[in-house]
């Protein structure tokens, strides 16, 4: 990794193509924090409230055509794609330079058919026929990252190790089939999985489910968020902020668990906060131990 500020020697800068939510503002400001100026293209319809404090201007989604002019316009060397997108633009919202159409029929595939990872994959191609690279958010600003064990002052106990052990399976086989990276377990059975609607309509859903007497009202859960196995880490990666904990509170669930080292813990300090108040724990896990997962299914 090149060190930090390192875009200030040589005058180029950092682009972040924004979506929805916090994080896209987030990342922006932990990376001007290390000596970046960051530029942020917000997408018209997906970004809002993008503060004044950053330049930044808002881009149609499918507009290729001005997103490299600005690309190159700024100085622009290294591009983080970060926030949620409710929609895939139409075919007549296109528009691009002639050196995009060699990229013409993966852009057709994404639009028409496939997921999230598939789309991103292409969108990351276009970025670097501009002659950017396009980094991880963790790259920039690994101190968002999630790390292994509880940041809480509760930790999970044996139930909620069981129930860990059961979404972490679910969410993997849900992520290789590139729909969703959440998954919900209450008495080590999966009752939820994260579809378009996002982990907020996921929750929604649950403590939806307990209302109708659909889920114990005894019993409670862990929501677990991973990374698809087979996703570009470059994009995407899961986060967690403090809505996310009260919405969890709202389902009945006992905590949160997510991919260590995977995922963004976002206003972290807000998080723990929310989470002593509620008594739900947070904490990171470590996916890719097969022992500690067969140590938690037999706790």
């Amino acid at each position: 990794m090149k060190p930090a500020g390192r875009s200030q020697e040589n005058n180029a800068r950092l682009a972040i193509i924004a979506g929805r939510g916090r994080l896209p503002i987030d990342i922006a400001r932990a990376a001007r924090d290390k000596g970046d100026n960051p530029f942020i293209i917000g997408l018209v319809g997906e970004a809002n409230d993008v503060p004044a404090e950053f330049e930044q201007v808002s881009v149609g989604l499918g507009d290729a055509a001005r997103i490299h002019s600005l690309l190159k316009e700024k100085g622009i060397d290294r591009v983080i794609l970060s926030g949620g997108v409710n929609r895939r633009p139409e075919l007549r919202e296109l528009r691009g330079p002639m050196r995009l159409f060699r990229h013409l029929p993966a852009i057709l595939g994404a639009l028409s058919g496939g997921g999230d990872d598939k789309l991103l994959r292409t969108v990351i191609s276009i970025i670097e026929a501009a002659g950017c690279r396009v980094v991880g958010a963790q790259d920039v600003v690994p101190g968002l990252l999630a790390e292994t064990g509880a940041i809480t002052r509760r930790a999970p106990g044996t139930r909620d190790w069981q129930n860990i052990a059961a979404a972490c399976a679910a969410a993997n086989a849900l992520g290789a089939l590139d729909v969703g990276q959440g998954a919900v377990a209450v008495g080590g059975r999966i009752v939820a999985l994260e579809g378009a609607e996002g982990t907020d309509g996921m929750l929604s859903r649950v403590a939806d489910l307990r209302k109708n007497g659909r889920i114990s009202a005894t019993r409670r859960g862990v929501l677990v968020k991973l990374c698809k196995p087979q996703q570009d880490l470059r994009a995407d990666l899961p986060s967690i902020g403090p809505d996310t904990v009260r919405n969890a509170a709202a389902a009945g669930l006992a905590g949160i668990a997510v991919d260590a080292g995977r995922a963004f813990v976002l206003e972290r300090e807000a998080v723990v906060e929310e989470a002593d108040r509620r008594g739900l724990f947070v904490a990171g896990i470590d996916r890719d131990d097969p022992a500690g997962l067969e140590k938690a299914r037999a706790s």
